[in-house]
């Protein structure tokens, strides 16, 4: 969902090193770049293993408990200091620096999640570590979330971004459809805690290679001197001073909201609801999956005139299909519906974010996109909880309701004209 253009250094081949700044061509794709090449496949290796945490954590709560209760105020307890300490990751990512928050958070995981791999292969487990593990693991979250999207326009140019934004959110995505079978598999046959072990040893991985790139750019002189509320309500005051910056943040947040729930909560009970069977409510997930993949990989593949108008027709469409996708009664159709929404919804985020990291000062990037990941993430919460209440009253309305949020705020921004103008 982006910053002036990048440095250009450290970003080029071997070949043209002996090269000035101004004459060094760009890499024609970012995984000819060494650099993010060497961050992308670190952070694959540790993708790779979140799934098996992903797996295997429910998986042993259940186990020691029985009790869905649990699992969700795990959840919650790891959800709650993600959103609350949003705002604080991204200026402290300005004030020291994107590259060692992510290493510190990337330590502090490798040795929590070890330490409970230990436990349970000691079977001396008990269910308040994992409350601790739950409740760091949001903490680390709220860090590292705005220090990657800080960090990455200091590895590659800013025409490349798009496209790097695209391969390292298709790569989250493949992993989310490739390894879970794999990981069940493994936790069936050896128990959870190699599954932990595996998690723990995958950071090692984006650990290393994070220690082999380079610090961006400082950051400007008195910075760190600033007071932290002081540089949280900067970073605020910098959204708000930006008429396009502002109402791109207010599109995502209610996308976020109107998406969260009825995708994850919404979608299984209309599948029930209407199919009743979980084969049509795997078809319907595999087709968002599939949609999100495809809109990632497009979002790359595509350079457009006009974004902002062409951004603005996008979350438009986003509406469209969300609101019909309670009153569609063929499963076919309602497949191919989420599929659009999907993958305009996945191609709207990767255009988004390259536009916000293309757009802010490397000084403010942190804080701009800790705002930008609050506005994400920290309503889900609310979007869940409502959207369980909405289904009570009516299915389809749920979705009519949220179809029109998304259609009423992306016709409120079509009105503000930096918008429109965005190129």
């Amino acid at each position: 969902m982006a910053s002036p253009p990048s440095q250009a250094s450290g970003l080029m081949s071997e070949s043209v090193e002996a090269l000035t700044p101004e004459f060094r061509p760009a890499p024609r794709n970012p995984l000819r770049n060494a650099h993010f090449r060497l961050l992308w496949m670190g952070n694959t290796v540790s993708w790779t293993g979140d799934q098996f945490y992903l797996v295997a954590l429910p998986w042993l709560i259940l186990q020691l408990t029985g009790s869905s209760v649990i699992l969700g105020t795990i959840a919650m307890v790891a959800a709650v200091p993600r959103s609350v300490l949003m705002l604080l990751g991204g200026a402290v990512t300005d004030r020291v620096s994107p590259r060692k928050i992510m290493m510190a958070t990337a330590s502090a995981r490798t040795v929590l999640v070890g330490a409970i791999a230990a436990l349970i292969w000691l079977r001396v487990l008990q269910i308040w570590q994992l409350y601790i593990l739950a409740f760091a693991f949001g903490v680390a979250d709220a860090f590292a979330g705005p220090a990657a999207q800080a960090y990455l326009p200091s590895l590659v140019p800013s025409e490349q971004l798009a496209a790097a934004n695209s391969i390292s959110q298709s790569t989250v995505q493949l992993t989310t459809l490739v390894v879970p079978g794999p990981a069940g598999l493994l936790v069936k046959a050896f128990g959870t805690a190699w599954a932990f072990f595996i998690d723990a040893a995958s950071f090692l991985f984006v650990i290393a290679a994070l220690w082999r790139l380079p610090d961006p750019p400082g950051v400007a002189p008195g910075t760190q001197r600033q007071d932290v509320l002081r540089s949280i309500l900067d970073g605020l005051h910098y959204v708000k001073r930006d008429a396009a910056l502002l109402w791109l943040m207010l599109v995502i947040a209610v996308l976020n909201f109107a998406i969260a729930g009825p995708a994850t909560v919404g979608i299984a009970f209309l599948a029930k609801q209407k199919y009743g069977t979980p084969s049509s409510f795997g078809l319907l997930m595999s087709a968002f999956a599939a949609g999100s993949l495809v809109g990632m990989i497009f979002a790359a593949l595509t350079k457009h005139r006009r974004r902002g108008r062409l951004l603005l027709l996008v979350s438009g469409a986003i509406g469209l299909c969300l609101g019909s996708v309670g009153v569609i009664d063929r499963l076919p159709l309602l497949a191919a519906a989420l599929f659009v929404m999907s993958l305009t919804a996945a191609f709207l985020n990767v255009q988004l974010l390259t536009w916000f990291q293309q757009r802010v000062e490397s000084a403010m990037m942190g804080r701009v996109m800790s705002v930008l990941m609050f506005a994400s993430i920290g309503l889900m919460p609310f979007s869940l909880a409502i959207t369980g209440v909405a289904m009570k009253w009516s299915t389809s309305g749920m979705f009519l309701v949220a179809g029109s949020m998304v259609l009423l705020v992306t016709l409120l921004a079509s009105l503000v004209r930096p918008v429109r103008e965005i190129d």
